[in-house]
């Protein structure tokens, strides 16, 4: 079997590997809500992917939260109201 005479060295081996680099990727508008985005993959600013709503976005998840804080807040308030006529 046919060994290597001499080693090859660091710069030399390191060539074949200089030209793989990033590529550019590709940007898309969004059918939606017409921004940018990666194509081939979920709007980030609407939640979309090829017409179907596929993620929640950030502002809808703050929208549920403060739904949920003011009715939260509304049965502790409702609760301090009993507490106080009861005692």
């Amino acid at each position: 079997m046919p060994v290597p005479k001499r080693k090859r060295s660091r710069p030399r081996r390191d060539k074949r590997f200089a030209n793989w680099g990033l590529k550019v990727k590709a940007i898309a508008r969004c059918k939606q809500c017409e921004e940018p985005m990666p194509a081939h993959q979920v709007c980030k600013a609407c939640g979309f992917y090829k017409g179907v709503k596929i993620l929640r976005t950030k502002n809808e998840r703050a929208e549920t939260r403060g739904e949920a804080r003011k009715a939260k807040e509304a049965l502790e308030a409702k609760k301090a109201e009993q507490q106080k006529k009861e005692g």
